[in-house]
């Protein structure tokens, strides 16, 4: 990326076009965001509208993860050898025509099939547009253009609880994906009169058996944990799909230590700070993935809160987010990228488990300053591992990199999701509920925010001045 900067006009006409850049994807991210956000206020209503259990909704959640997380890796290659315009343009095309589906849905089952038609374009929409602007930024300018390209899309999850709680206790719950398709509109145009059609020359074939073997390890493991201890299928249905996602799994690490060019390439864990990024982001992104899923129907089933009143409460957790974006870079320049994650990865944890001990008699506002708090403090942690990741990655390497590590983004989340609510379902089992009760929520939460905070132990295994040249930190500096 630095030869990138060296042909650049000028810092000011560098700057011109990172925000640019940024701003388009994040309309793209807006949307994806925002319609993830608004879906969770919206579970117990859409629950009782299908005539199903609100605990079992959110497989409305992980549907759209998972089709994300089997698709993602493709995306690298696609925008390569079409074009990352053609490609990005395409997936808000597909996107928006999925929310429109979804808006038409008459039962849970028809609705998964439409969230995954959505994940499909969503697969494609962010890491090709992340994508773009990797390639036209320097490493010294990472950490800015990841906080240009986060702020704006973190106006998502801000409006997203308070417009579906709104949304679903004046109006109809399907509105709340009809509001994609002005945004995807939008999108289309931003893309076709901006966007760059970046891409490298590719030298091999699509891998069509590492898609295979990955897509049924993901899909099998996923639907094993979904069902795991729930009562939703037989017992053999789930161990044995545990077993088929594991084995499928196990085939794919064989088959890329053959291929040239595999999906997925591990060989990118060979360097420290992207291997980091992975195994620290995703064993954090697995707790904060729970957080949409049991917050708002905490709120509605045990505080008693509108689907309104649960939204307007749990935007303060974006809103936080956002507000912490313009110190991101003079947090990291300060502390460098290990001491932040360590040190930011306990406050966080700390602060998401203090979620467990929410109870009806609290005052909104500490609840509220709560929240807020933690969201700021969660997206500093993201921040970081999202600039950690690209910072050594050579730029031939970076479709790769960029694949891989959005898989894992998606995977963590979906596994968050899906722990979220295993944990709920055996705390109500222990205690013979047959509706979830408010201790159900509050071990939910203890086992979330656990895992969260093994992301610590991961993050020491960097060195204290790793990735300087991103951060702007240098490990001399007194602290």
């Amino acid at each position: 990326m630095d030869d990138t900067a060296a042909t650049l006009p000028s810092p000011a006409a560098l700057a011109r076009r990172t925000r640019l850049t940024a701003l388009i994807v994040a309309c793209a991210l807006f949307m994806q965001n925002l319609d993830s956000t608004v879906i969770s206020t919206a579970l117990p209503t859409m629950a009782r509208a299908f005539g199903a259990e609100p605990v079992h909704m959110n497989v409305a959640l992980t549907s759209y993860l998972l089709s994300l997380a089997v698709f993602i890796p493709t995306s690298g290659w696609i925008a390569d050898r079409f074009g990352a315009r053609r490609v990005f343009r395409a997936a808000i095309i597909v996107f928006t025509v999925g929310s429109v589906l979804c808006g038409r849905a008459e039962s849970l089952s028809f609705l998964v099939a439409a969230r995954v038609l959505q994940g499909m374009g969503g697969a494609m929409m962010v890491p090709v547009g992340r994508l773009v602007l990797l390639r036209t930024v320097p490493k010294s300018e990472l950490v800015a253009a990841m906080a240009w390209l986060s702020t704006p899309a973190l106006l998502g999850p801000v409006l997203g609880p308070p417009l579906g709680g709104f949304i679903v206790t004046y109006f109809s719950w399907p509105l709340i994906f009809d509001i994609n398709i002005p945004i995807g509109i939008l999108g289309v145009v931003l893309v076709t009169l901006f966007v760059e059609d970046v891409r490298e020359p590719l030298e091999t074939r699509f891998d069509w058996t590492g898609l295979a073997l990955s897509a049924v390890a993901l899909t099998c493991f996923m639907l094993g944990l979904e069902t795991a201890g729930r009562g939703i299928v037989d017992h053999w249905i789930t161990a044995a799909s545990l077993g088929l996602g594991l084995l499928a799994g196990f085939g794919y690490w064989l088959h890329a230590r053959r291929h040239p060019a595999p999906l997925i390439d591990f060989t990118l864990l060979r360097i420290p700070t992207f291997m980091v990024a992975v195994l620290a982001g995703t064993l954090f992104r697995i707790g904060i993935g729970a957080i949409p899923f049991l917050l708002p129907m905490m709120l509605q089933l045990t505080f008693d809160k509108t689907a309104a009143q649960s939204g307007l409460i749990t935007f303060a957790s974006s809103l936080g987010a956002l507000v912490m974006k313009p110190v991101a870079t003079g947090a990291l320049r300060r502390f460098g990228f290990r001491d932040t994650l360590v040190l930011n990865g306990v406050v966080s944890a700390g602060l998401l488990g203090i979620i467990a001990l929410f109870r009806p008699s609290w005052p909104v506002l500490l609840i509220t300053a709560i929240l807020l708090v933690g969201g700021f403090f969660r997206s500093l942690q993201f921040t970081a591992f999202n600039a950690l990741a690209y910072a050594d990655i050579p730029r031939p390497r970076m479709s790769a990199a960029t694949a891989f590590y959005a898989t894992m983004q998606q995977v963590s989340m979906t596994i968050g999701v899906s722990v979220g609510a295993a944990s709920l379902a055996a705390a109500m089992a222990l205690g013979g509920h047959a509706q979830p009760q408010l201790p159900d929520f509050t071990v939910a939460f203890l086992v979330v925010s656990a895992m969260a905070l093994l992301s610590v132990p991961a993050s020491l295994m960097m060195p204290r001045g790793a990735a300087t040249e991103t951060s702007g930190h240098r490990a001399s500096r007194p602290l």
